[in-house]
């Protein structure tokens, strides 16, 4: 039984890690567009990106972090509605990053709370970028 499990994780993983590659192709070529020079995404500005503070939507001052927590491997809360928020890490929950709708609704949903305006491809391939490797 736990072999089956192990094997459902990985071939869970494998396939959103293709679909999450392929994703941040898209971003890649978007970001070229604007930017031939553009050399890759950026776990270290994607780290500053999601830790970074700022003045939120609702007024009031809030990062990335404030719900995901600094630890991505943990169980998370939103702070303006107490709901639980599964672990970001695909490393500690498996389903994340998996559905690329979801990501792209999750991203635009998330710079508009704490940014209030999108995230640029850039800033989205590093926030996710950072996210994969924690």
């Amino acid at each position: 039984m736990k072999k089956l499990f192990f094997l459902c994780v990985i071939i869970t993983l494998s396939f959103s890690n293709d679909a999450i590659k392929s994703y941040l192709k898209q971003l890649e070529a978007q970001v070229k567009k604007e930017d031939p020079l553009f050399k890759g995404f950026s776990a270290k500005r994607g780290e500053e990106i999601f830790f970074s503070t700022h003045i939120g939507k609702r007024g009031k001052k809030i990062s990335c972090a404030s719900c995901h927590t600094k630890d991505l491997k943990k169980v998370g809360e939103n702070i303006f509605t107490g709901k639980k928020i599964e672990p970001l890490s695909p490393k500690a929950n498996p389903k994340r990053l998996s559905d690329i709708k979801k990501v792209k609704k999750w991203l635009r949903r998330n710079f508009k709370d704490v940014y209030k305006r999108e995230g640029t491809p850039k800033e989205k391939g590093d926030v996710l970028k950072f996210i994969l490797n924690n």
